[in-house]
């Protein structure tokens, strides 16, 4: 048997089938929390921001019409909850990138990693919220600006404009370090 694509599981959901929505869940659970905690940096707020869109997911359910692709449906959810989340959390408040240790690293190249990667999140947690997730999207995601712009509800030249703005905004915060 076939496997069913997200839009049928979307319209199954819409129909009231449990089964689909765990179907989309499971699919689709890892991404979300990977991406939530990218653009919010701390793992409890990414937890909940992706139990939140998984929700919203199954509320707008009976209206979910696939005029775009299911994944682009759902990342305009989630993204549009972390930028508010981001919006209300305290940047101080946020904790530092989890650390799975590379067992081919030693102790000081394994140091360098972590002081890399907390001030990679130094450097986009300062950036405005739609440039962290444009340039999050393009980046880590692997997002088209076309998608990037259906989610973020603006056009693809505002993308470009957002990736370029973040893009300057890490340039010079790398120059004075």
């Amino acid at each position: 048997m076939k496997e069913r694509t997200d839009e049928q599981l979307m319209q199954a959901v819409a129909g009231g089938d449990l089964n689909a929505f765990k179907a989309l869940v499971l699919r689709y659970q890892s991404l979300a929390w990977k991406t939530a905690y990218r653009l919010l940096g701390d793992s409890m707020e990414a937890e909940d921001a992706a139990q939140e869109a998984f929700l919203k997911l199954l509320e707008a359910a009976p209206r979910y019409r696939s005029i775009a692709s299911f994944r682009t449906y759902f990342y305009r959810i989630l993204i549009h909850l972390c930028i508010d989340r981001s919006r209300r959390i305290p940047l101080d408040n946020i904790t530092d990138v989890p650390d799975i240790p590379d067992p081919a690293l030693d102790a000081v190249e394994r140091l360098i990693a972590r002081e890399r990667q907390a001030e990679l999140r130094e450097m986009l947690d300062a950036l405005p919220p739609n440039q962290r997730a444009a340039l999050i999207l393009r980046h880590y995601e692997g997002l088209s600006y076309g998608e990037i712009a259906q989610i973020l509800s603006v056009t693809p030249k505002a993308v470009e404009g957002l990736i370029s703005r973040a893009r300057a905004s890490l340039q010079a915060f790398l120059s004075h370090l």
